[in-house]
């Protein structure tokens, strides 16, 4: 054996037992750490539940106190707007009323006519709020509702949704509120009082079980108690414990490829988006939008896509997320940009009524690199401004002042300006409308709720009319259905993009389906 074989396995049978203890304790660390894990995410569950159902019911308090000092005429065209206003956007509360003495005068939401007449109140309390719990008295369409009374106004809240816990998968949640059950999820858990329970965790070894239990003192004392199966430990973890292992025979086995091989560098998923935008191997697809009542494309929205060198397509929302949070955004943004400038410049400049929708986010609007960029890829693209329209999501508008600045801006300069994914935020009316916008899209999310029933589809009516007040054009994403098209262009929508007209499209394919809605 020559020297150097000698040293190799010297290092590796050192390499060996290095990786079989490493291997070894994790394995140990693991299995302990295992049910600490659990307690802890339930105990999180529990928090979480109990801040999130805090809130809501503390909101609609203020909400009601708010509105006995509204100036309006009561169940005049100015109360119900502002009404309306305060239930968009919280899709927990599902009506909120005007009484006067015993008479339910007025109101919006889904309680028409009179609305409830509960027998006596369950809570009243010395700030002068009234409050009945869920009960058959208080049912509407399948649900018992909690109401709260302050002065003359009422609001019904759907208690399900103070208590959202996601998929279940085994998990179970009660809300109690002054020691009464509000709700649970499922609704025939049984569940241990919270009388009964310490506040933190308590191992219930018996039944298998962790169980949580989270406190909130206060006006209206708030307790959750989260439960969710500790059982079959070994089944769960017995995987990741076997893996431990045989962790040691991996990590020898790539020891030795490293040691008797080559190593070779594999770039981070970062490394490889920023070296994806430095050699144009970003593609733009579009999207197209299209004019509800005649038909014709109006225009596209570009997005990116992304395929790696080894053929992986990598998802929007990953690498788009990925961008945002290592500061690569304005990159990809731009390089979208010149992408969609090459591939359809000289094309757009033969067809002036179109426009090509570029997404802005958050960082966008504070890299003036994008600012300084987009006027000087138009002049040598050979385009106008309006050739170029800007959606601002939402969440973008959270720095007021900075958003304000830069729509001002692009709009002097002659883009068009549109809020994208509006309703899933928190704008209002009164919000939206201290920004100088062009257009509003509606988000997916609120199209396909439409004709289902669900919550989120009596939002979109009211987002409708808010864009309608502010005299805003309106674009729909994400439409599949020929009936929400039909809704859509019913309720006055002037725009809608969704597969129900295309998927995203290369540009060749976004030239022919322009020219076909134009025969």
């Amino acid at each position: 054996m020559k020297p150097r074989d000698g040293t190799l396995v010297r290092v590796a049978l050192t390499g060996l037992v290095g990786v079989v203890a490493l291997a070894a304790v994790f394995t140990a660390m693991l299995y302990r750490s295992s049910v600490g894990a659990d307690e802890r995410a339930v105990a999180a569950l529990a928090e979480a539940l109990g801040g999130r159902a805090e809130s809501m019911i503390l909101d609609a308090r203020t909400l009601l106190q708010g509105f006995e000092q509204l100036p309006h005429r009561r169940c005049g065209p100015a109360h119900l707007a502002a009404l309306q206003d305060a239930a968009i956007g919280r899709p927990h509360i599902r009506a909120i009323g005007y009484w006067r003495a015993a008479d339910r005068l007025c109101g919006v939401g889904f309680l028409a006519g009179e609305g409830l007449r509960p027998p006596r109140a369950d809570r009243i309390y010395d700030s002068g709020v009234i409050a009945w719990w869920p009960k058959p008295a208080t049912r509407v369409g399948g649900v018992q509702l909690f109401l709260m009374r302050f002065g003359d106004h009422d609001v019904a809240l759907d208690p399900h949704a103070l208590l959202d816990v996601g998929p279940l998968e085994g998990r179970q949640a009660g809300l109690w509120v002054e020691g009464l059950r509000l709700t649970a999820r499922p609704d025939t858990a049984v569940l241990p009082d919270p009388a009964s329970l310490p506040v933190g965790l308590t191992m219930d070894r018996e039944g298998a079980r962790v169980i949580a239990r989270f406190s909130r003192p206060g006006e209206m004392p708030i307790d959750i108690v989260a439960v969710e199966p500790l059982g079959q430990f070994w089944s769960r973890y017995r995987g990741a414990v076997l893996g431990g292992s045989a962790l040691g025979v991996g990590l020898l086995g790539l020891w030795l490829y490293v040691l008797l091989r080559y190593t070779r560098h594999r770039l981070s998923r970062t490394t490889q988006l920023r070296e994806a935008i430095a050699k144009d191997r970003i593609a733009a697809v579009y999207q197209p939008i299209v004019d509800l009542e005649t038909g014709r494309c109006i225009g596209a929205e570009v997005l990116a896509r992304w395929t790696t060198e080894r053929d992986e397509r990598v998802p929007p929302d990953v690498f788009v997320a990925l961008a945002e949070k290592e500061g690569l955004i304005t990159d990809l943004t731009l390089a979208v940009l010149h992408k969609a400038l090459r591939e359809l410049g000289p094309w757009l400049a033969t067809r002036p009524e179109l426009a090509l929708a570029v997404n802005l986010g958050s960082q966008d609007l504070h890299d003036p690199r994008f600012i300084d960029a987009l006027p000087r890829a138009l002049e040598a693209a050979g385009l106008p401004p309006t050739a170029i329209k800007l959606e601002i999501t939402e969440r973008a508008l959270v720095d007021t002042e900075l958003a304000r600045a830069r729509i001002a801006e692009f709009r002097a300069r002659g883009h068009a300006v549109a809020v994208d994914d509006f309703g899933t935020g928190y704008s209002s009316l009164a919000y939206l409308a201290s920004f100088s916008l062009d257009q509003l899209k509606i988000d997916k999310a609120f199209v396909e709720a439409i004709g289902t029933g669900a919550a989120t589809s009596h939002v979109v009516v009211h987002v409708i009319e808010m864009a309608r007040s502010l005299k805003l054009r309106m674009v729909a994403e994400g439409v599949e259905e020929e009936a929400q098209a039909s809704w859509l262009r019913h309720q006055g929508v002037e725009f809608v993009q969704g597969f129900l007209y295309s998927r995203p499209v290369d540009a060749r394919e976004f030239q022919a389906f322009v020219e076909g809605t134009s025969a």
